[in-house]
């Protein structure tokens, strides 16, 4: 599958959200969208912003210790938080493949290569690591499947 990738710098927490606003946009339905990055590098505030974007009016926050937390907007959100999940076995357990083949709207998981051999080719990739710009700054590396293939 071909992929396209770029690369943005946001030098705040509302940057980085509108960037995913921006992204939120072209997400097709049943877009599964990895989420990596260090613990503090901005992934749940991305995904905050993809929240906004598609309506969700409840306050969005990390569900490190619940692991699945789903919206309702424009497009279904389920925001899922695998980091205390130690494998493939682990995430079973949660329904996860539920969430990646059969979910109608879009799936936002933190910590997505603990499960790496369960995920869909079809895959957003978003890393995050700090940027050159200060505190705040982030460079965002957003990888997904080329134009062509969203229509699929």
């Amino acid at each position: 599958m071909e992929r396209t990738k770029q690369q943005v710098e946001t030098r705040s927490a509302a940057e980085t959200q509108a960037l995913a606003a921006a992204l939120a946009a072209e997400m097709p339905p049943g877009t599964v969208l990895c989420l990596h990055g260090d613990l503090g590098a901005g992934k749940t505030c991305f995904v905050q912003g993809l929240a906004k974007a598609l309506g969700v009016r409840r306050p969005v926050g990390s569900p490190t210790f619940t692991l699945i937390n789903e919206y309702r907007g424009t497009k279904p959100l389920a925001h899922i938080d695998l980091y205390r999940i130690r494998g493939a076995g682990d995430a079973f357990g949660l329904g996860l493949e539920d969430y990646l083949f059969h979910h109608g709207g879009i799936v936002a998981i933190e910590w997505a290569e603990r499960v790496a051999e369960l995920l869909p080719e079809g895959c957003w990739h978003v890393r995050m690591e700090p940027g050159a710009e200060g505190e705040e700054s982030r460079r965002v590396t957003v990888e997904r499947p080329a134009r062509e293939f969203l229509s699929d």
